[in-house]
């Protein structure tokens, strides 16, 4: 099983297919390195597509200390990907958790990036959430910690945001769920608490955000309403950035509605490519 090594020597999951410009994929919470299959079946017909199991998940190591887990941490593990590989420059794309890595990405190591696609990104990131999500989060964890992933996974993706998918395709959702379940109890939790609970909000980053000149699409489902606002807000303070609102689709973009956000996300990559992002 091939790993990349980040700077603590966690050994990190992925896997590749493909050649041509390079694609690393970042994988949200109730993710990990399969949830782009749809992505990586589409894109590797022209492109090298990377994914990989952030650590804590599926195939990675689980640390065993909060220590280890943290948003910066998120962020640098993605790099350590594209360094194991001798990847100078790649497009971006992250989910949710990911979503935040990808902005992260953008803010810190803006030279690595050839573009950055960040969906469904800003739940809890509201300066009026901020706390509220802080407590679901480490709620969340304390579920994975002692109920375990194979009983709590369905419970904690039937939200509002994420049934969309469950009502459109049962049998799609039936194996993200089952997917889910499969994740280190541990790995989960302590995601919850160090990522999760404790990264900083957007609109502390303001600063930050508005400073980034990569070329930026934002992705968000019109179901998704805590990822509204914050894309909008992201959409507003990147100069080069366009945003997208995908209809009657919730949380999970990709796996809901893979064909509209292929093409949605081929068009803005050849655009970039062809230097016209």
């Amino acid at each position: 099983m091939p790993h990349a090594t980040a700077r603590d020597s966690v050994k990190l999951y992925y896997e590749e297919a493909g050649e041509g410009p390079p694609i690393l994929f970042i994988h949200e919470f109730a993710g990990d390195w399969r949830a782009w299959d749809p992505q990586v079946s589409h894109f590797s017909r022209r492109r090298r597509c990377i994914v990989y199991s952030a650590r804590g998940y599926p195939g990675s190591d689980v640390p065993e200390d909060i220590e280890s887990y943290s948003q910066d941490i998120a962020r640098t593990d993605a790099l350590a990907v594209l360094d194991h590989l001798g990847i100078e420059q790649a497009h971006i794309v992250g989910l949710s958790m990911g979503g935040f890595a990808t902005l992260h990405f953008g803010m810190t190591t803006p030279d690595r990036a050839l573009s950055l696609t960040v969906c469904g990104c800003g739940y809890g990131a509201e300066p009026d959430t901020r706390e509220e999500f802080r407590h679901l989060s480490l709620a969340v964890a304390d579920n994975f910690e002692t109920r375990g992933a194979a009983d709590y996974a369905e419970e904690y993706v039937t939200v509002p945001g994420r049934l969309t998918f469950r009502d459109k395709d049962p049998r799609g959702w039936a194996a993200f769920v089952g997917r889910l379940a499969e994740h280190p109890d541990l790995g989960a939790a302590l995601t919850q608490r160090g990522v999760q609970a404790s990264r900083p909000g957007l609109w502390d980053l303001a600063d930050q955000i508005s400073a980034i000149t990569v070329p930026t699409m934002i992705v968000t489902g019109d179901d998704d309403q805590r990822c509204l606002g914050p894309g909008l807000f992201m959409k507003n303070l990147v100069d080069r950035a366009r945003l997208f609102v995908m209809p009657n689709t919730g949380h999970v973009l990709n796996l809901e509605e893979p064909a509209l956000f292929n093409t949605v996300l081929d068009e803005f990559l050849s655009e970039v490519d062809a230097g016209n992002g």
